[in-house]
């Protein structure tokens, strides 16, 4: 299929785990290396959408203060984890940093970022405490971020 999470057998990961799922060279030559940042087992849990909506604020908006690279932080429509698009090719240890940094940084945060309807097309959908507990569990859990996951 052309959609690499499709091709994934979501039966054979153990999740939580950072994985690179897609490298791609562009025309001029410009890579863009997209990560599966996945908080929840598929199939088994999941997280609800105030928490899933405030971790892509939280962590959209703060990653960039670690890294220029950060394209995006987009949530998965199964909402068990994320994907994390970075400019150029990286090796696990640098993205994981970058993963767990931001989230130290979420942990310490006292609001959600655009959490209004000025800046945001729901926001009443959030939970900063929320966040904050996913955030705390998937740190928790760093030990494990690198294992085989396919």
């Amino acid at each position: 299929m052309n959609v690499e999470s499709f091709n994934l057998d979501h039966r054979n990961v153990s999740a939580p785990y950072i994985r690179l799922a897609d490298r791609k060279v562009l025309p001029l030559g410009d890579v863009i290396s997209k990560f599966d940042v996945r908080f929840t087992q598929p199939n088994v849990a999941h997280l609800e959408m105030p928490v899933i909506h405030s971790l892509e604020h939280l962590f959209a908006e703060t990653s960039r203060n670690h890294s220029s690279q950060v394209i995006d932080f987009s949530p998965m429509g199964c909402q068990t984890g994320f994907y994390l698009i970075l400019q150029g090719d990286h090796e696990f240890a640098d993205v994981a940093l970058l993963v767990e940094t931001t989230l130290t940084d979420i942990l310490n945060a006292t609001e959600v970022p655009a959490a209004n309807e000025i800046q945001c097309g729901w926001g009443a959908n959030h939970t900063l405490e929320g966040a904050k507990a996913a955030a705390r569990d998937f740190l928790a859990q760093r030990s494990d971020w690198d294992k085989d996951t396919a």
